[in-house]
Parts: C-alpha cells; structure tokens; sequence
C-alpha cells in the first residue's frame, strides 16, 4: 500500500543541516513511518552551494533563494539549519504557508521571538520540532524512567554540562554565535544542559546565573577585530520546583573537550552518572546493595533500551548522534500524522530560551531570579 507523501525543504548545508537529511533519509529505514520521505529541495547562500548540495545530499531541486521553498506548495515541512538570527524570519514565512517547521536550537535569538513563533504556529495549527536530539538518546529515557519510578528516592541534587573547546582559540574568528542577540555559550549549548535537566529533573523554578566572556575581542575576517558581548562561559545554580538543587554549565572555551554533555542526578536511595562522550552507557549506584558491594554499576546501552533495537540487535556495539537525529525525525513525523505529541515542539524551545535569558538576567543583576 502506498504511503502518503511529506515533501522537504531544507536551508541550509552545514554541519546540522547534513545531520538533518541523515534523519531523513535513515528514519524510514529504521522506524515503520506513516509517510515516505521526499528530499524535495535544498537551498543555500549561492545557486552553486546550493546545487553541490542538491547532488551531494540527494535532493530533487536546489535554490539560492530560500523564500522558494515558502512559496511552493508541493512543500510540506521545512527544515531550518541557517543561522540563529535567521530562524525567526524563516520559521514565520514557513508557518504563514501553512508548513510544519523543524528548527534548529536555539529556537530564536530572544524569548520574545520565540513566543511570536509559538503562538503563530499554534495559531496556524502546524506542527513544530526544535532539535535537541541528546534527548533522544535511550540512555536519558532510561534514567528518567528510573527517576520517574522512585528508583532513585526522592531527588536532592542535580549537575549538568555542555563542555566544548571549538571557541577555545582566541585567535578564531568572530562568527554568527557571538552575535550579542542570542549568541554565548549558554545559548548555544548551555541550553543543552538546561533541557536535559528539565527533561530528567523537571521544572527549574529559580535560577542564579553567572555569564563570564573570556576573550574579549576577536578578528572579524578583514584585517581588524571585533568586540565580543556574549558570554564564553554560563553556569547557573538551579532550583527545582520538586525541591531539589542543582547546577548547570555551558562552556565552549573548555581546552580539549570535545562533548562533555554530562550529568549527575543523587536521590536518597541512589545516583545517576552520565557522560555524552560515552553514551551508550549509563551508570547507576543503589544504596540496597550490600556494604562492601556497593559502587556504580555500569548499564550498557542495548536492545533492551528501546528504540536500540531497531539499530542494532546486539549490546554494546552502539548507537551514534545520527541515529539520535533519527529517531527525532521518527518522533516528529509521527506528530505530523497525529500519532504521537511533538517531542520538543516550539512551546518547549520558547521554555529554554526562557531559561537562557532569566539566567543572562541573573548574572547582571547578581540575585536570584524566577523564572517566568
């Protein structure tokens, strides 16, 4: 029997935008779908990016202009890995043509953006995704589901990190994320830490931040340099509306890691320990177990931890961040199909970019904060 059609429009070709087609294109393959797939057309900054990519990445038609993918209307959804100041502009015209929208975090440069995009896609009826795949990844399920089971006891404390040293290098150039509307570290990738505390922990109700820029100026690619305004690192002390504390860091100076997106989550009958580096395990200690036997036990990712299975038949030969992109596109257009919620739809990236600036507040103002 034939399946329905979605039809794609991707802008965009870097890094995010080839994990996106990877989604695309291994979704289908993995998960039974309620759609096939169409890689329909691709655009970039000039027409020859834009048909290097159309060949290389397989889609059907390629353009440099991406107002084309708004305006044709064979297109369903449109995938947005431009920019951050882009994704406003372009998730609007997407949803004013009534299509569903898969945008790349952080959803907006500023909250309030963020909002105008939520209501209007609510408004319009679209379905929406905002790729925070880590979240997918059946190593975070399980430890929620252990959390959620009492496994844990009752949660006191929570740690979480997003380490990377690509801004390391003080020499590197000022890019697109050290725009001061929505760039620094903590929106970048300290939203990271923020949604997977959310997701294992719940609602954070209070926040302390402390948003430190390292490296003051950088080259601006014509000979001179540039200020920079946004934060190399942001950490934040947590509270939680369940009563536990915590803390969280988004550092992109942090010299040599490479993806430290760990956590550490201590309840009164156990702990949780996690490290993205090395994500197909999960590390568990139990206060039941027997003094002189006690210490982290280590859960090995595996068919067991669904959707493993469907990658692989076989513990420990493991699963990769593609394939978490994977089961986020399989996630979302099951959303499309009304078999399913959204996964992290733009009401949820609205709450993370909520989170990024109360804490951006915080740290200028040098109190706690609730957040709104």
């Amino acid at each position: 029997m034939t399946k329905p059609r979605l039809r794609i429009g991707l802008i965009g070709t870097g890094f995010m935008g080839k994990a996106h087609v990877f989604g695309f294109t291994s979704a289908p393959r993995v998960f039974e779908l309620p759609y096939d797939l169409d890689l329909h057309t691709v655009a970039d900054i000039t027409p020859e990016a834009a048909e290097r990519a159309r060949v290389t990445l397989g889609f059907a038609k390629a353009t440099a202009d991406w107002r084309t993918i708004m305006a044709d209307p064979e297109i369903d959804l449109v995938s947005i890995t431009a920019p951050n100041a882009l994704h406003k502009e372009m998730s609007l015209a997407a949803i004013a043509a009534g299509k569903h929208v898969y945008c790349e975090k952080p959803l907006a440069p500023l909250a309030a953006d963020a909002l105008e995009m939520t209501l209007a896609a609510e408004a319009k009826g679209v379905k929406t995704q905002v790729g925070f795949n880590y979240l997918c990844n059946p190593m975070l399920q399980t430890a929620r589901e252990m959390i959620r089971a009492g496994e844990l006891g009752e949660i006191r404390g929570y740690r979480g990190i997003h380490c990377e040293d690509y801004m390391a290098d003080a020499s590197g150039p000022f890019t697109f994320r050290h725009d001061p509307a929505g760039g620094g570290a903590l929106a970048d990738i300290g939203s990271h830490a923020l949604a997977t505390a959310e997701f294992l922990c719940g609602p954070i109700a209070k926040v302390m931040g402390d948003c430190v820029t390292m490296i003051g100026s950088r080259p601006d690619g014509k000979g001179g340099s540039r200020k920079v305004e946004v934060d190399d690192v942001g950490r934040a002390f947590l509270r939680f509306e369940s009563g536990a504390t915590g803390s969280v860091e988004g550092n992109w100076i942090a010299t040599g890691r490479k993806m430290q997106h760990d956590f550490e989550v201590y309840g009164t009958k156990g702990a949780l320990a996690f490290s993205q580096e090395h994500f197909n395990v999960l590390h568990y200690f139990s206060t039941a177990d027997a003094k002189g036997r006690q210490g982290f036990r280590r859960i090995e990712a595996g068919p067991d931890h669904a959707p493993y299975g469907l990658f692989c038949v076989a513990a420990g030969h493991q699963i990769g961040f593609n394939d978490l992109k994977a089961i986020e596109v399989a996630g979302y257009v099951n959303a499309i199909a009304g078999k399913g919620p959204e996964p992290f739809n733009f009401r949820k990236g609205l709450r993370i970019q909520t989170l990024v600036e109360t804490i951006q507040t915080s740290s200028r103002e040098g109190r706690w904060l609730a957040v709104g």
